[in-house]
């Protein structure tokens, strides 16, 4: 795998403070030969950027919004799994990504939205990003987020 500093550096992206956990959790575990994290939210700087459910209608998170919420909770995923192995120069592939889209009941582009995820691991890791995934739609999350996403990572 490339330096994989080098390539955050290159986008132009850098990895955020490790999220502190909001109930009993840790946010990533070094297993072996994979790193699980905890579903991660799209937090900045300690705080969410928007809350309530994602949707067309007035007063919802607009799909494009949490679409890049999405991202935010890719990258702080990415520091969790850091934070336990030291450098991402370790991650071998991206195996799974499964996010959570709080939708209104009329929302179908959940796939959409975890996109935002997806594609950003896709810059990062090229072709060792490209990965199984589930996009799915809840009704609620954690602290009334739009979005959360949790990664398993392969490692060496």
């Amino acid at each position: 795998m490339a330096d994989i500093e080098a390539r955050l550096a290159e986008l132009g992206i850098t990895l955020p403070e490790v999220v502190p956990p909001v109930a009993a959790y840790t946010p990533a575990v070094f297993d072996g030969s994979h790193v699980y994290t905890s579903g991660q939210l799209p937090m900045v700087a300690g705080a969410l950027p928007a809350t309530g459910k994602v949707g067309e209608a007035e007063g919802l998170v607009p799909p494009a919004d949490a679409k890049d919420y999405a991202r935010t909770c890719a990258l702080n995923a990415l520091a969790a799994a850091k934070s336990v192995l030291g450098s991402l120069d370790r991650v071998t592939r991206v195996v799974k990504v499964v996010g959570f889209v709080a939708s209104d009941p009329a929302f179908t582009g959940q796939p959409g939205v975890v996109n935002g995820a997806s594609e950003v691991l896709g810059e990062i890791f090229g072709d060792a990003g490209v990965h199984a995934r589930s996009a799915v739609g809840v009704a609620v999350l954690p602290l009334d987020s739009p979005v959360e996403v949790e990664l398993i990572l392969a490692v060496d």
